[in-house]
């Protein structure tokens, strides 16, 4: 197969496949990883993509063609390539996922010693360039490894409880969609050990997605969990991306929770048992992160958004847990990695320990620090997203406090904005809050969207 690295990005690869993720692109990938990384030890998994499965097996391949010991864990979420790479103490883990992208889609995922994370800036474009390198033999074999078969679900799921006491979980009713993607398998070993009354929607792992691809984020994927909350009476509902990286919650009247406020929920759960911690935070939207967190005298760090920044933050703090609007949730005791799955367990144990709907958990944060959620705007190019963000910081420069850790953020004193390029896509990503007041945040919102859109 043609060779074509266009799918290489800020944080993985990711392209439609075999024209820009195929068999050879994985195996090429598997002979230099160990090399440019000195991996002699690496865990591999794939989600349940029809193209999966080969991916995997160039892979392999490659890794053991360069000397490599491979850990197979076989069909999985990325985390628990985290957890493997981690647990077990391995030079590296490659994940075979295209998260929530299209069915035609795949791509891989990188860490290395230590699950630190393999982005552009810590050697994804070594990868690039090693693999276009014709220079190369490629027929040549430096050694042959070892592929290993393992099972690391009972220690994963071990290690997913040990972050609530389950003996204090109430036998609330949930709905659980995990939207035929890698989520299935594993909630299905977690309910072994819960009291949960679990009311599952489209849990049977299907590569085709029948029902459409599993991205929460998008309106049009959140109807039937909403759905399904209303007609079972259910406590709440979560919803999974393809590889359950991230979490989706729903209150006990359908409503969808923004992931900035799950940011204030888990910020403060830490914070009750672990008082001074640093929680690191994102800049798209921030206020009632940070009011919550300092209430409870912990210390808020921004950080820039992207799971390689987080991560490096979270090291660079020794903090216990930092979060992202787009639900991604990073854990300090979870080799500093995101976990959908801690986080939705987390919840639940919050709402036992209070007595407290989801709604009213997350109702007076929202009252207080009413947010638009992040709004997207397609534009042309990397340039012009420059061009109106320069537009704006003009137009808004008296009295705006500027924040520029990521984007553009501005504070006034009742309402703040960020505007940022996307790291993956061409789009330009406006978010706005208030101090409780939404008809302003609307308003600014609205006074916004015309600039950009203008």
């Amino acid at each position: 197969m043609a060779i074509n690295t266009s799918g290489f990005g800020a944080y993985d690869i990711r392209g439609v496949y075999p024209q820009s993720i195929n068999q050879e692109l994985a195996y090429r990938v598997g002979r230099v990883f160990p090399e440019l990384f000195d991996a002699k030890k690496v865990a591999i998994g794939h989600d349940i993509r029809l193209s999966s499965p080969t991916i995997s097996d160039a892979l392999a391949r490659g890794l053991t063609e360069a000397g490599c010991e491979v850990y197979d864990v076989g069909q999985c979420g990325t985390e628990m390539i985290y957890f493997a790479t981690g647990f077990n103490e391995l030079d590296g883990g490659i994940m075979i996922t295209a998260s929530h992208n299209p069915k035609d889609y795949n791509g891989m995922k990188f860490v290395s010693r230590g699950c630190r994370p393999i982005s552009s800036d810590t050697g994804l474009f070594k990868i690039k360039a090693a693999i276009e390198d014709e220079s190369r033999d490629w027929a040549h074999r430096m050694a042959t490894g070892t592929v290993h078969k393992i099972d690391i679900m009972p220690e994963y799921v071990k290690k997913i409880l040990s972050y609530v006491e389950v003996e204090k979980l109430k036998p609330f009713k949930i709905v659980i969609n995990t939207g035929n993607g890698a989520a299935g398998p594993i909630i299905n070993e977690l309910e072994k050990f819960l009291p949960f009354e679990m009311i599952k929607v489209h849990n049977d792992t299907n590569g085709f997605f029948p029902n459409g691809v599993p991205n929460p984020l998008l309106q049009d994927a959140r109807a039937e969990t909403a759905d399904a909350v209303l007609k079972h009476g259910a406590a709440c509902g979560i919803a999974f991306d393809g590889d359950f990286d991230r979490c989706f919650l729903f209150d006990e009247n359908g409503g969808f929770i923004e992931g900035y406020y799950t940011v204030g929920l888990l910020a403060e759960i830490f914070l009750q048992h672990n008082k001074g911690e640093k929680i690191i935070c994102e800049p798209r939207a921030i206020w009632n992160t940070i009011d919550i967190v300092e209430s409870l005298g912990g210390v808020a760090v921004k950080c820039r958004s992207g799971h390689s920044f987080m991560k490096d933050k979270l090291r660079e703090h020794n903090a216990i847990y930092g979060g992202e609007m787009a639900s991604h949730h990073y854990f300090r005791d979870f080799y500093y990695c995101d976990s959908g799955m801690i986080t939705w367990l987390m919840v639940l144990e919050l709402m036992s320990e209070t007595g407290k709907k989801l709604s009213e958990l997350v109702g007076e944060r929202i009252a207080k620090y009413p947010c638009s959620g992040e709004i997207n705007t397609k534009v042309a190019s990397v340039d012009v997203v420059k061009e109106i963000i320069a537009k704006v910081e003009k137009l808004y420069s008296e009295g705006g406090e500027v924040d520029k850790v990521d984007g553009l953020s501005m504070d006034f004193p009742n309402w703040r904005f960020n505007l940022r390029g996307s790291q993956t896509e061409p789009y330009i990503r406006l978010n706005v809050e208030s101090r409780g007041d939404k008809k302003l945040m609307e308003e600014k919102r609205d006074e916004l969207l015309k600039i950009i859109r203008g």
